[in-house]
């Protein structure tokens, strides 16, 4: 069995092909590809894989324009942080749609799907709609929790502006200028906080859409922010998550 990585994101590709040796051993990873240019290069010299892996939003457009430049191609599980992409990905021959970060469970139910398919077992095309409907009714998380003094406090996730990471701690920081600690780290937050309302900019920040207030262009292709409340250190989008970062404020 051959499939083939199509993620512009270096550790969500790395992880990604971790969890599939693990879930699928007997599955080979033929390709890890990082762009629509990469990729239709790539499939106009290689035989086609059984499988494909594809993020909808690369650098250089979407994961779509790979699959209309090929006169055919292989079932496809699509990996994205929005899901407003489902149904689209329906009807190109999807067999299933996972939201980021990949939960191991939901691949395992992929692959499990694909080999159903494979067998002919695979399931009806009333039950593939149903299962891109439930993606529109994820829930994310609606509040957090702080200890303010020898009290709890609780914060409604539009108070916030943005997380920081500072010093081996995790701060939520609302938009009345107010810092708390939180138990939960950058990566746990991009699972629970709804990605139309809040973007992980680079190692250390995760910002809420209100919170951004003016975005320059940076050296080495990054953007600095300005963000409100005023934020001391520099705030930069990381060269890697630019292109989506644009994306994600022109949704």
């Amino acid at each position: 069995m051959r499939a083939v990585i199509i993620e512009d994101e270096e550790f969500a590709s790395k992880r990604l092909g971790q969890l599939i040796q693990e879930l699928s051993p007997e599955m080979a990873i033929v390709g890890n590809l990082t762009s629509v240019e990469s990729s239709i290069s790539w499939f106009s010299e290689n035989a086609l894989p059984d499988l494909i892996f594809l993020d909808i939003q690369l650098n250089d457009g979407y994961g779509f324009d790979v699959l209309d430049n090929l006169e055919e191609h292989p079932p496809v599980i699509f990996t994205t942080a929005y899901n407003e992409y489902a149904i689209r990905g329906f009807k190109y021959n999807g067999v299933d749609y996972l939201l980021k970060p990949i939960v191991k469970d939901e691949l395992k139910k992929a692959l499990e799907k694909f080999n159903k398919n494979l067998t002919g077992n695979g399931t009806s095309s009333t039950a593939h709609l149903e299962h891109l409907k439930q993606l529109f009714h994820r829930e994310y998380k609606h509040r957090f929790m702080v200890k303010v003094g020898n009290q709890f406090r609780s914060f409604n996730v539009d108070e916030i502006a943005y997380f920081k990471s500072y010093e081996g701690l995790i701060y939520l920081h609302t938009h009345a200028n107010q810092s708390y600690p939180i138990e939960y780290s950058i990566d746990q937050l991009e699972e629970i906080l709804n990605p139309i309302q809040f973007f992980r900019i680079n190692r250390k920040f995760m910002v809420s859409v209100k919170a951004v207030v003016e975005i320059h262009t940076y050296f080495n292709s990054r953007l600095l922010l300005k963000l409100l409340p005023k934020e001391d250190a520099q705030v930069i989008v990381s060269r890697e998550r630019t292109t989506k970062f644009k994306r994600w404020l022109d949704m």
